[in-house]
């Protein structure tokens, strides 16, 4: 593509090559000057020299005019050149953003045309309610245990007693179970009502302690401990003992709001037991009798 300079200087080199002196009027003025005398000579100097004063500036400002248009069209030239420079054809596309997952898993989905005309995207999706999952249970060596009619249920047998230990800002209640078969599962639950500023000072158990898992909490205004047997392993048929410890307020502490609950397992059959603790009344009036 032609720029605006190379067409201007095509243009001055056509009419330096178009040029043609004119050489009878050039001979004359030679014969002329060479057939005057020196003071005519001198004379026709100082009457041309004025013309070849006004023709070098002539020429000067039209160089001058040339060079400005030569740049001018120099930069024109540069500026259609770059506006009509073609990009690249490469070209780059930012990748979409990764959407983050909704909560039913699923990839997002783009929106169809709307055959109407209008935006789909201004309408609401419908969206389908995901369904609340089930918790799954947590298994329960005493899920299937029947309701506990009393102490005793087949060979388990159980009692609940505050320890004779037991003093005026602290105490401890017993849970004592026995059994005459081995036990493959068991359960055992203390309730501590929260009366008397009762807080936890600690448990303890005569079956091993690496055989079963503790958990202390307050739940509907109980202190309770939970031991529970761990998988795999068995309770030798015996006598054992569940212990609670905890602080009161200084004096007595009544505990007939005291309760235990045991499930079992023995030779495939079901167990449950439970009792409560006696209270003050109950201790006063065992204390008359006795004496």
């Amino acid at each position: 593509m032609r720029t605006p300079h190379d067409e201007l200087r095509a243009g001055l080199r056509e009419a330096a090559e178009a040029y043609e002196p004119d050489r009878a009027r050039i001979l004359a003025r030679v014969e002329r000057g060479m057939a005057a005398g020196p003071e005519e000579k001198h004379t026709r100097r100082r009457a041309t020299r004025p013309p070849l004063l006004a023709w070098a500036r002539v020429a000067g400002a039209t160089a001058a005019v040339s060079g400005i248009l030569a740049m001018g069209g120099y930069a024109l030239a540069s500026a259609v050149k770059s506006d009509e420079t073609p990009a690249d054809p490469t070209v780059s596309v930012s990748p979409l953003p990764t959407p983050s997952p909704d909560a039913t898993s699923r990839a997002p989905i783009q929106p169809a045309p709307d055959p109407s005309g209008g935006n789909a995207q201004d309408e609401e999706p419908s969206s389908t309610p995901t369904p609340t999952p089930t918790p799954t249970p947590k298994a329960s060596n005493t899920a299937s245990a029947p309701a506990a009619k009393g102490t005793e249920d087949g060979p388990l047998w159980s009692d609940g007693s505050v320890d004779p230990h037991s003093n005026d800002f602290w105490a401890q209640s017993n849970v004592t179970i026995k059994s005459s078969e081995q036990l493959t599962s068991l359960t055992v639950e203390l309730r501590i009502a929260l009366t008397g500023g009762v807080t936890s000072a600690g448990a303890w158990r005569s079956a091993p302690e690496g055989d079963f898992e503790l958990t202390v909490a307050e739940r509907d205004d109980f202190l309770v401990y939970t031991w529970v047997l761990k998988e795999g392993h068995t309770v030798q048929p015996g006598e054992w003992v569940f212990a609670g410890q905890y602080d009161h307020t200084r004096g007595g502490r009544d505990a007939k709001d005291d309760t235990y609950a045991v499930t079992a397992e023995a030779a495939g059959q079901q167990l449950a037991v439970k009792g409560d603790f006696a209270g003050q009344d109950d201790n006063d009036e065992s204390d008359e009798g006795d004496s």
